[in-house]
């Protein structure tokens, strides 16, 4: 450990180099990791947020809310401690008042029960109770539209009246905003349709213990999935992750590649050096020690600046951007890094072994 230090101060530019690039590796590594926990975020957030056990689609649905068809009779054949009846839409909003072509925003909607337990908590207003009121999270408000006003979603010709304000809540990246059943069937369907024939897209469930929900299918048209199944199934959410957790992996194989080259090349310039210390009796071990020593520090300095520089972006990114970081994610991302440059350092340890005292002195 010593003898690494001491090196490290007398050849600092050299070693300034090795840490400002682990710096640069680990800012894109928790940058990206950031984004893809953003992303991931902005695709499931209002699937969460209901906290619940399992969803009932119907069977050919292939586990897409959109295109899953049900009535509201189909609540009777499930058997769990919560049910609540859901549809979805997907369209574009713009203030009324504004252009229509220019200030669209693109939404999710949901639509549920007036008594619904899966309704996200008001931060400002009121829940809707009455036709063509919707409800929406903050980060529409961001957006310029705010409590009180008039909206027109898709091509229903019907203004809706903001009422309710939630924190920010998204799905399928963009904002999710919640209404009544009768609201979301006038938005999709043109018209309401009461009774046990109303159409919903599916039932979302909440109960203790996932084999306590059971289904009174008779003719198989329902089918029952996990709520992380039904997660890892929303368009683009997999391939998503997998995408950029790929590129984040990368990053640690060439950060032990980068590691490796810089050490190893400082190794050889140093054998003569190596060969007077082995002839002074310092064995192969201390030297090994020092190097990995050596390694370490300059991974730790390197992952801790890495770190510092992701919190003081992450302050000045705007809002709208999908970017969230995991606190758990940051510190296992920065043990590999560090770990991946040690392992870098360690390459070196043959080279060595393998110097002859006599030989590197000129003996």
């Amino acid at each position: 450990m010593f003898l690494g230090l001491e090196e490290m101060k007398y050849f600092k530019l050299r070693y300034t180099l090795v840490i400002g690039v682990i710096v640069l590796v680990a800012y894109v590594a928790f940058m990206l990791s950031g984004l893809a926990n953003g992303l991931a975020q902005g695709v499931r957030q209002g699937v969460d947020q209901w906290d619940a056990t399992s969803i009932i689609l119907s069977e050919d649905a292939n586990k897409s809310l959109n295109a899953s068809s049900l009535v509201m009779d189909d609540l009777n054949q499930v058997e769990a401690d919560k049910k609540e009846p859901l549809g979805q839409y997907a369209g574009a909003l713009n203030k009324v008042g504004q252009n229509k072509d220019v200030d669209k925003i693109n939404i999710s909607l949901f639509g549920v029960t007036e008594n619904s337990s899966i309704k996200p908590k008001l931060v400002e207003g009121r829940y809707f109770k009455n036709s063509g009121e919707i409800i929406i999270p903050q980060n529409l408000v961001d957006k310029g539209i705010m409590l009180g006003d008039n909206v027109k979603i898709g091509k229903l010709d019907k203004e809706l009246k903001v009422v309710g304000i939630t924190k920010q809540n998204s799905f399928s990246i963009v904002p999710l905003i919640y209404t009544s059943l009768n609201q979301w069937q006038e938005l999709k369907f043109g018209k309401i349709i009461e009774g046990t024939k109303a159409p919903i897209n599916g039932i979302v469930v909440r109960s203790t213990k996932t084999n306590d929900i059971k289904l009174q299918d008779t003719d198989d048209h329902l089918a029952k999935y996990e709520i992380n199944a039904f997660i890892e199934k929303l368009p683009g959410y997999s391939e998503q992750n997998l995408t950029l957790n790929a590129m984040i992996y990368f990053l640690f194989v060439i950060t032990a590649a980068i590691i490796g080259i810089f050490i190893y090349v400082m190794t050889l310039q140093k054998t003569s050096l190596f060969g007077v210390m082995k002839a002074q009796g310092i064995s192969n071990g201390y030297i090994i020690k020092s190097i990995i020593a050596q390694t370490f520090i300059l991974g730790v300095i390197g992952v801790l600046i890495g770190v510092v520089l992701t919190l003081l972006t992450n302050i000045v990114l705007p809002s709208a951007m999908p970017f969230e970081l995991d606190s758990m994610n940051l510190l296992v991302y920065s043990i590999v890094l560090i770990i991946v440059a040690v392992l870098g350092g360690v390459f070196s340890i043959r080279t060595v072994t393998h110097v002859d005292p006599m030989k590197a002195i000129g003996g």
